[in-house]
């Protein structure tokens, strides 16, 4: 089942795909205000039959989209987590070792923009990258999940372009500057609940800018499978219902070609993964 948030004349509100519309389920069913309670409640185990005979409110191409998790509690970042990534950044020169353990960071959920909504270059820089990537949503949470336990708590996926405003990145060894930059990450256009997919199963991620290829990998190539980050990020703090894990992106970003090429505004960007769908966001420049 496809799961969304949207607005629906002016309100907030979630809901399930259905055909080429959508199912109001937060007006069906008030006792959920938001996918996220729907979520910690375990409704996307269920979400087939929850939808199943109710009306469709809208047409998908009349909605609002909203990301699809609007406020997580948090987005947990996967860094350099494809080998064909960290290959590229070897060769444009940046000294980097794989690390025993993932590294991570996190991003704030204003940073977030839905489907179909820009991506916004800050007026402060020009290096505006792409960066296409698997996002997990966390079903049921957890402190020290094990990685043999850790697929019973993902509850979908979804599309992510981490997009990096990448000389802030590089101000310092921490790279969270460049990547917190408000309404700079794509998230959408829905996720995917885990009963769709196989836990494990490779999945075709593709990224186009102005619908050239600039990026073509798969899931398979994750150097820290979900699991491990499933397990490394639990160990660190409680997973709650609703929380990102973020994946990391393949070889193909901007600042590592010759000579660099950047996002600009009124350029096109999207990703799209195998079985999932494709997000969609226009670069636009800082109001």
């Amino acid at each position: 089942m496809k799961l969304l948030s949207f607005l629906q004349q002016g309100r907030e509100t979630w809901g399930a795909v259905v055909g080429d519309g959508v199912v109001d389920l937060g007006a069906a069913m008030p006792q959920y205000p938001t996918l996220i309670d729907y979520i910690a409640a375990g409704g996307h185990l269920r979400a087939a039959a929850d939808a199943s005979g109710k009306p469709v409110a809208a047409k998908l191409t009349a909605i609002t989209y909203l990301p699809v998790i609007p406020k997580p509690e948090k987005i947990v970042c996967a860094v350099r987590n494809y080998m064909d990534h960290h290959q590229e950044v070897l060769a444009a020169g940046m000294q980097r070792e794989l690390s025993e353990q993932p590294p991570i960071f996190l991003r704030v959920w204003r940073s977030q923009v839905a489907h179909q909504q820009g991506i916004v270059r800050p007026d402060v820089s020009e290096s505006l990258d792409w960066e296409g990537e698997l996002a997990v949503i966390i079903g049921e949470g957890g402190r020290n999940i094990a990685e043999s336990d850790a697929w019973n708590h993902v509850a979908g996926y979804s599309c992510y372009n981490d997009a990096s405003v990448r000389e802030w990145q590089f101000h310092a060894k921490q790279i969270a500057s460049g990547k917190n930059f408000e309404a700079t990450g794509g998230f959408g256009p829905w996720m995917v609940t885990a009963d769709e997919i196989e836990p494990g199963a490779e999945l075709k991620l593709v990224t186009r800018l102005n619908g050239e290829v600039v990026q073509s990998s798969h899931t398979g190539h994750m150097i820290f499978p979900i699991p491990r980050l499933i397990a490394y990020a639990s160990t660190i703090f409680t997973l709650v219902p609703g929380d990102l894990i973020i994946t990391g992106t393949p070889a193909g970003v901007g600042w590592s070609r010759k000579p660099p090429r950047f996002m600009k505004p009124g350029d096109i960007c999207e990703v799209e993964i195998e079985r999932i769908g494709t997000l969609v966001n226009p670069i636009v420049a800082q109001a």
